[in-house]
């Protein structure tokens, strides 16, 4: 038992394909009130039996609403060592604004600033902007495509010492399903070109099943996949995860 608690403990904090292309679908916070919205989550962990497991996650998103104008930040640190090894060590922290000027079609600016150890990134900076289309209007399901451009700056620490600058193209499509007010489901694929060499890509898919299970306080189960042919110096090409978590909404 105290062993398969510190698998579960692996499985919780374990972010690594996190942090390569965030799903900014899920951190909107679907609401028709005006003002600020969000959700906030902090854990630690100290498990020893078999292994000797250390882990740190928070989480943190803030969202601004007014008229036709959404703002929103979301920052997240992950910390996992397992017997002295990292098995998680990243952080992310993302700032978008979304203008609606037609009822179907919003423009967004992002910028996003981000590190992952293991996957061997010391910084990654993006900045982007774009249009977004709302491709249905019903209430228990949405459909959107974003086609945005990306600036990207990227230092990576695999004894090379080089620094990338380069333009992306940043394409989704995202589903969102609503059956009741106590359930939704939502998918977002990503696709990422290198505009000067088209076949240097990344791809991510990440679909998240959310559960109201009472005021405020969501169950989540989340499947995540990452592919990228020309990831750094040992990293291998593709990445997922399988996770289950709680989190606590506030408006």
């Amino acid at each position: 038992m105290r062993y398969f608690l510190g698998l579960l403990l692996f499985a919780s904090l374990s972010y690594s394909v996190q942090a390569q292309i965030l799903n900014v679908e899920n951190l909107r916070k679907v609401t028709d009130t005006a003002g600020f919205s969000g959700y906030i989550g902090l854990e630690f962990s100290l498990v020893r039996n078999v292994n000797e497991f250390f882990g740190i996650s928070n989480d943190l998103l803030v969202q601004y609403k007014k008229g036709n104008h959404l703002a929103l930040l979301r920052n997240n640190v992950n910390f996992l060592k397992i017997d002295g090894e990292d098995f998680a060590n990243n952080g992310i922290t993302h700032l978008r604004y979304n203008y609606k000027f037609r009822p179907m079609i919003r423009w967004e600016f992002f910028a996003q600033a981000q590190y992952n150890r293991v996957a061997l990134i010391d910084f990654r900076g993006l900045l982007g902007t774009g249009p977004r289309f709302k491709l249905s209007e019903k209430e228990k399901y949405k459909i959107y495509i974003g086609t945005l451009v990306m600036y990207e700056y990227e230092e990576l620490s695999d004894g090379t010492g080089d620094i990338f600058r380069d333009v992306r193209g940043s394409a989704y499509l995202s589903i969102s399903l609503y059956p009741n007010d106590r359930m939704s489901f939502v998918s977002t694929t990503y696709y990422q070109p290198l505009f000067r060499k088209l076949n240097d890509y990344r791809i991510s898919s990440d679909s998240t099943f959310s559960l109201d299970i009472i005021d405020k306080l969501l169950l989540s189960i989340t499947y995540r996949f990452f592919y990228d042919p020309f990831p750094a110096q040992d990293i291998p090409t593709s990445q997922y995860r399988f996770s289950t978590g709680l989190t606590y909404t506030f408006d």
